[in-house]
């Protein structure tokens, strides 16, 4: 299936075709519900995929989850595809030998288009003129919610997610090192992940602590995942090949495909 056409399904999406009787709906439908009382939500895909053939687009499925999500919200969410931007890794400033010197006013990026607010403040940023870790917060500091997506790989949220997690340590430093203001107090958080047989919601009760560290006000409502089997030793081709329809079965996205 091509973009156009998975957009065109998604457009068609109806949550009230499924009575919500099933766990993995009933989530999505609940997360759809609490968000749409909200001004601004933003929505950061972290998972990825490479596609051969272009008229048959493989779509990550926490990524489906967003797309599906975003139509709902229509004009009151943000999408972003985080693989899709040059977030360079951080720089780890928060433990050099001289001490934490992440998050310095003196590392603020100087840039009124990219930092209108003033509060992105990292170095990373300041060193790499080609980083777009701006376009994540220039949405985020004008949203009312957070809504992280990523996929389970080997028990942990996908290298994405890391990075961008890792690159936003500034925001927890400037209140908890610094003695500043939470700038993010008041947006709420989510963590939606997707991932074949192993440790998801442990990854998504430790994310839920990470985002309450930075400041974040997480809601319980937004933090959920999707897991095929909780067989851990099951990774047979033939659980692999069953899972995409299973999700598909699971949040009634039959007419997607």
């Amino acid at each position: 299936m091509n973009n156009n056409r998975l957009q065109e399904a998604i457009d068609k999406y109806d949550l009230t075709k499924n009575n919500g009787s099933d766990g993995d709906f009933k989530k999505l439908k609940e997360t759809i519900n609490e968000l749409e009382k909200l001004d601004k939500v933003l929505l950061l895909t972290c998972s990825n995929r490479y596609n051969w053939d272009n008229n048959d687009i493989d779509i990550p499925k926490s990524t489906i989850l967003a797309m599906v999500i975003n139509d709902y919200l229509n004009e009151k969410s943000v999408l972003i595809d985080v693989p899709e931007l040059n977030i360079v890794p951080c720089e780890g400033n928060v433990s050099r030998k001289d001490g934490n010197s992440c998050g310095l006013m003196k590392s603020k990026l100087n840039d009124d288009k990219k930092n209108p607010t003033g509060y992105h403040r990292c170095w990373a940023s300041f060193n790499n003129k080609n980083d777009e870790l701006w376009k994540i917060s220039k949405e985020l500091f004008n949203s009312n919610a957070v809504i992280f997506f990523t996929s389970i790989r080997w028990g942990q949220a996908n290298m994405f997610y890391q990075k961008l997690i890792e690159r936003l340590t500034w925001i927890e430093n400037r209140h908890y090192t610094l003695g500043e203001s939470n700038i993010v107090k008041n947006i709420q958080s989510g963590f939606i992940c997707t991932g074949q047989n192993w440790n998801g919601m442990n990854v998504v009760d430790t994310q839920k602590k990470v985002h309450s560290f930075y400041g974040f006000n997480p809601n319980d409502t937004f933090y959920w995942n999707w897991q095929y089997t909780k067989k851990v030793t099951d990774e047979s081709q033939k659980s692999y090949k069953s899972a995409f329809p299973s999700f598909v079965n699971k949040f009634n996205l039959d007419s997607l495909y």
